[in-house]
């Protein structure tokens, strides 16, 4: 090989090294920043082809510029009415200046601790304003979580702009209590529960009673106009029976004495029936032979 061959290839060689350490390319899911002998200089957070000067004059260091979620450690608080809550929660961060972002945290980790301390104090002062009713509850008029944890959001989010970044939001994932306090709540409510129960239960028994008495006040009231309506259908019944039979006797005294003595035979004489009387009874009278 030719020492001009062997010159274009090292020149080649050279001038692609010098290409990699003037120019470099930004991606659009990040930031970069451009520091001179380790001192932030600038930041570039457009995407696309950018230059700076050689290493070890310049270098650059990328961070992430999406939304980046952590959680923390769980964390034990006290509230407004001295209940001590575990509470493990999630702050939902980005990098909004990537420069104060270097100068200040350095990196991601950093800002983590950073943002967990912050945010760790924003939850003890705020549930030191609640009560622990106002926070778990299913009233949805007396539900203050979400209020306080957006109170949380825009102070934590205050606090951390020195730092170049921003909280976008802050919630709760898990709100309990401390393994030595659980039976006691669990005695408690279960002590609140019962005692609620009794108390449908008498109510429910008094209405009951309510119930029974005025049933039996209609039941009586229905039985006692049923019975006056039977003994006036009774009466008007008999008095109509009465009237046929005196019309009837009226009009055929002898027919009408034969038909009733036949209504008493059927009532008095069966076949288990046996009656001693004297020939000459009346009720036997159409019994004997007729006389010639």
């Amino acid at each position: 090989m030719s020492i001009r061959k062997i010159l274009l290839i090292s020149l080649v060689i050279v001038g692609f090294g010098a290409v990699n350490l003037i120019f470099f390319q930004v991606d659009l899911t990040e930031y970069v920043v451009v520091t001179q002998f380790g001192k932030p200089v600038r930041a570039v957070t457009d995407p696309g082809l950018n230059w700076k000067l050689p290493d070890p004059i310049q270098s650059i260091q990328r961070f992430d510029n999406r939304l980046a979620v952590f959680l923390p450690n769980k964390a034990e608080f006290l509230t407004k009415d001295k209940k001590n809550i575990v509470v493990e929660f999630y702050p939902a961060w980005k990098i909004i200046k990537p420069v104060e972002f270097l100068k200040t945290v350095k990196d991601v980790p950093g800002a983590q601790a950073r943002l967990s301390d912050i945010v760790s104090s924003e939850l003890g002062v705020a549930f030191g304003k609640y009560d622990l009713t106002s926070l778990v509850t299913i009233d949805k008029n007396n539900m203050k979580l979400i209020e306080m944890m957006d109170i949380i959001t825009r102070n934590a989010n205050d606090k951390v702009k020195e730092y170049g970044i921003s909280v976008v939001d802050v919630r709760v994932k898990v709100l309990s209590f401390p393994e030595k306090n659980m039976l006691s709540v669990f005695q408690r409510m279960r002590a609140e529960r019962e005692k609620i129960a009794r108390k449908y239960r008498s109510e429910g028994t008094e209405e009951a009673s309510k119930i029974r008495a005025q049933a039996d006040k209609e039941k009586t009231i229905i039985l006692s106009k049923a019975y006056e309506t039977e003994q006036k259908l009774k009466g008007e019944g008999d008095a109509q029976a009465i009237r046929i039979y005196a019309d009837a006797f009226q009009k055929d005294p002898e027919f009408y004495e034969f038909l009733r003595s036949l209504q008493a035979y059927e009532k008095f004489i069966d076949n288990k029936t046996t009656a001693i009387l004297p020939t000459d009874a009346d009720i036997l009278k159409y019994f004997a032979s007729p006389k010639k």
